[in-house]
């Protein structure tokens, strides 16, 4: 799909004097994607945590509006209004994987917030998949796909280590310390262009996993908490209010799974509609190879935490598959559709005897898809404490870390 004549148009020159300015969501991955973009020759920044973001936003939209919709304009116009940049040489980005939500719609909304705001020279790009809405300025290239892939591998790593190790450290800060001190090393790697791929990524994976197994840890009794949900809400600080923070002032051991299984699921989820629509020979084997590099990358990623008996990876996509199917139809792909109901799975086989499923009040598809198996899942893990945590712009902050202690307060375990 081409961009739309009354959008303002990012061009080839804008590249070397335009800032980019990405919503905050994935808060482990942010600054490798931020090198994945530099070695390409982008200048992208994360936009950051304000006070107030509603303030910002309902001004121009409806308060019907879901809360990632509300928090991502807010910080669209909060930056603009900060002063911090010039309105003729910054563009936003804003990533988009379609499907039926409003949430999907965020990218046009930002279009119309800037025109009425009195901005209609600031480009909006689209980060997507499928070709949609391009700009003569920005293309993703086989190196940005390649950086960005390697971002998203390492970013999920690092996450996924550190959560492991964290609770059990005999020395508070180390797990944080080797994280910051491999991403600042993972930052210069993708921007030189080296271990981003093949045997040269994977000999990268073993190196930081044996440099977090050499933190000294204790065994100690713990509450254990697994963290699943709507994408945004999930992963944002922003959006779940610094969950990760209020979790671990409680003591607890916390986990989420990792973006690639994300990433995963919406390339499955688009072959099946392809394939319902009568897609033709080649494009299903396109997506079939697509698919098969995916997995692949998984596969790298937790053989290679495997190799450490104290670390367990997430659960590879086929499996995922397997065990969301007793508690939902894998036809149901609408938002983050089946994959909740996997991530619950996983989380409880795992021994996480806590779940938090987090998502914005107000948004259909996430009461369909994960208020909408709780029954389920409840009648088929009978021991395991499941919540839902709703989050929304005026809910109180005290009502709602009620719940995530009603959430929380199930066993501890080692």
């Amino acid at each position: 799909m081409e961009r739309r004549e009354d959008m303002a148009e990012f061009t080839r020159a804008m590249k070397a004097t335009h800032t980019i300015l990405l919503p905050n969501m994935l808060h482990y991955h942010n600054t490798l994607l931020q090198a994945a973009f530099a070695a390409c020759g982008y200048h992208m920044e994360i936009l950051q945590e304000e006070r107030n973001l509603p303030d910002y936003s309902l001004p121009y939209i409806s308060s019907d509006y879901c809360l990632p919709t509300v928090l991502i304009l807010g910080q669209v116009l909060a930056a603009l209004r900060s002063g911090r940049f010039r309105p003729d040489q910054i563009a936003f980005m804003e990533p988009q994987t379609g499907g039926a939500c409003r949430a999907g719609n965020i990218y046009n909304s930002i279009i119309q917030c800037m025109k009425k705001a009195g901005y209609p020279q600031i480009p909006v790009i689209s980060l997507n998949a499928f070709g949609e809405e391009k700009h003569s300025g920005f293309t993703i290239t086989p190196k940005l796909l390649l950086c960005a892939i390697a971002a998203v591998c390492f970013g999920d790593l690092l996450m996924t280590l550190y959560q492991q190790v964290r609770p059990y450290e005999c020395r508070q800060g180390d797990a944080k310390a080797c994280w910051e001190k491999w991403n600042r090393k993972l930052c210069a790697d993708i921007m030189a262009g080296k271990h981003i791929f093949g045997k040269k990524r994977k000999e990268r994976y073993r190196q930081i996993v044996r440099d977090f197994a050499g933190i000294p840890v204790r065994d100690r009794q713990i509450r254990r908490v697994g963290i699943t949900g709507e994408i945004y809400m999930k992963f944002s600080p922003i959006g779940n209010e610094h969950l990760e923070k209020f979790l671990q002032e409680q003591g607890c051991a916390y986990r989420m799974g990792g973006f690639i299984n994300y990433a995963i699921y919406l390339a499955d989820s688009e072959r099946e509609d392809r394939k319902l629509c009568g897609a033709g020979r080649m494009m299903m084997k396109g997506y079939d190879t697509v698919l098969r590099y995916l997995l692949h990358i998984q596969h790298d990623i937790n053989r290679s935490i495997a190799e450490e008996s104290r670390f367990v990876p997430d659960a590879d996509f086929t499996k995922m598959k397997e065990l969301a199917a007793p508690v939902i139809n894998k036809g149901c792909r609408t938002g983050d559709g089946w994959l909740v109901a996997a991530e619950v799975a996983d989380l409880v086989e795992k021994g996480y005897e806590n779940i938090l499923i987090v998502h914005p009040f107000g948004c259909l598809v996430s009461h369909v898809c994960e208020r909408g198996i709780m029954k389920k899942l409840h009648a088929r893990y009978p021991h395991v404490n499941i919540q839902t945590v709703e989050y929304d712009y005026d809910s109180a902050r005290t009502l709602r870390e009620s719940r995530i202690l009603l959430g929380i307060s199930g066993n501890s375990r080692r």
